[in-house]
């Protein structure tokens, strides 16, 4: 018997709660095809069969918690051959007991007969290389996997891929579907039915570790948020006449962010405190600046980083953003990705918030928040007009964070972004 291990779920990653389990005891597996899924605090873990064989044993369920080398079941890598031989004995006695057919002359010049549906071309499960977790997600969603793009090893269509594509029409001919099932009353969004005054869902593996990090980051930092406001009226015009060049000539979507990355990052280094990290009695100096982006996606919030972005100039930001932002939405972000931030940018005006006080992303000590830009009127040079304006916000540890350099961050960040060519020189 081959145990089935749960592998190393990358870094500072110890346990993880068995998901789903894709095949039965007793299925028939080939090499790769994905056993169980696993779900971390941050990504999803697809455990394939390294070996053919027959699941024979599942030692954990749905629910449980596993951690790094705990056995999850066991294979039985003898039975594919009994199996196997087994058919081939079977097969000279299947033929010698067959009729044998009788011929019958062939007219002259007489047209082929159309393929029998028997004889059509495999299908789809056949002939496209996929992951059963692949398929099962496919049929969920009405998509046809043929269609899909594979990113996987030799082009094998992966659960993450299904995620990413459109949601396609009709799969199935109308007069080959399974007749309806019958109507169950509606539910609501959290699974209780009508009449019900409470229902209770256990948390996710990531949902537990997210709230532990939250926490653990109000407990063990001075948490303290400062507030300024932002003239969006300067990046406003800029990105109006530059988004479709930059689109058309590089492929990139011109937002706001890339600016706020390249401001923070010009404010980070003449406040470098606010990118340290504090190690027992030690205040470790980062010299280099992994900007963390708070996504929020299906499975949770995530900050995947965009390593060494004090090098990396707006256009090649934008690329990099976008990327790992559409990553972490279909679920493929690498442990690479998600570890050794030294600053975050959460950015909660997308959803329509306009001020909140950020939580620090522990053990960074610094997260600047942005917010909805809304018109509003403000005074200038003695005069009320209307301006976008936006509020930001930067919660930082006052343990080695002190209010002034705090204040003084945040300003930089607004002078920059008010006036965007003074970021050329920095």
């Amino acid at each position: 018997m081959l145990p089935i291990k749960v592998p190393p779920l990358g870094e500072s990653i110890v346990e993880a709660t068995v998901s789903r389990w894709q095949k039965k005891e007793g299925d028939a597996v080939a090499a790769g095809d994905t056993l169980v899924e696993l779900e971390t605090d941050k990504i999803t873990v697809e455990v394939p069969a390294l070996k053919p064989g027959v699941l024979s044993k599942r030692a954990k369920n749905e629910g449980d918690v596993v951690h790094v080398d705990d056995v999850l079941g066991e294979l039985d890598e003898t039975a594919v051959t009994a199996t196997a031989v087994a058919t081939q004995a079977a097969a000279p006695a299947a033929r010698a007991a067959a009729p044998t057919p009788v011929s019958t002359p062939t007219p002259a010049r007489s047209a082929p007969s159309p393929p029998s549906a028997a004889a059509k071309a495999p299908s789809q499960s056949e002939t496209v290389k996929s992951s059963p977790a692949a398929r099962r997600v496919a049929d969920e969603r009405g998509i046809e996997i043929a269609a899909v793009t594979g990113t996987g090893r030799g082009g094998a269509v992966s659960k993450p891929d299904v995620l990413a594509a459109p949601t396609g029409g009709e799969r199935v001919p109308a007069t080959s579907r399974p007749s309806a099932p019958p109507i169950t009353p509606p539910r609501g969004g959290n699974g209780a039915t009508p009449g019900e005054r409470e229902t209770r869902e256990k948390m996710s593996t990531r949902r537990k570790r997210i709230a532990e990090n939250l926490l653990q980051s109000q407990h063990a930092t001075a948490h303290l948020t400062t507030f300024n406001e932002v003239d969006m009226s300067a990046i406003n015009a800029l990105r109006d006449k530059y988004k479709e060049k930059v689109e058309k000539e590089h492929g990139v979507k011109l937002t706001f962010m890339p600016f706020f990355v390249r401001a923070a990052v010009a404010a980070l280094k003449q406040f470098p405190l606010v990118n340290a990290q504090i190690d027992g009695d030690t205040i470790v100096y980062h010299n280099y600046v992994n900007m963390g982006i708070a996504v929020a996606s299906e499975q949770g919030l995530v900050v995947p980083n965009i390593k060494d972005a004090d090098r990396k100039g707006a256009i090649e930001l934008g690329r990099e953003i976008s990327e790992v932002a559409k990553r972490a939405r279909d679920g493929k972000l690498t442990m690479d990705d998600l570890t050794g931030g030294t600053f975050t940018i959460t950015n909660g005006g997308v959803f329509g918030s306009l001020v909140s006080t950020p939580i620090i992303n522990y053990p960074q000590v610094g997260i600047l928040g942005l917010h909805k830009t809304q018109d509003r009127p403000v005074a200038i040079s003695g005069a009320v007009v209307i301006r976008p304006m936006m509020y930001i916000a930067l919660s930082y540890d006052h343990r080695i964070v002190d209010g002034q350099q705090a204040v003084l961050f945040l300003v930089r960040v607004k002078e920059l972004i008010e006036d965007p060519a003074a970021m050329l020189i920095e």
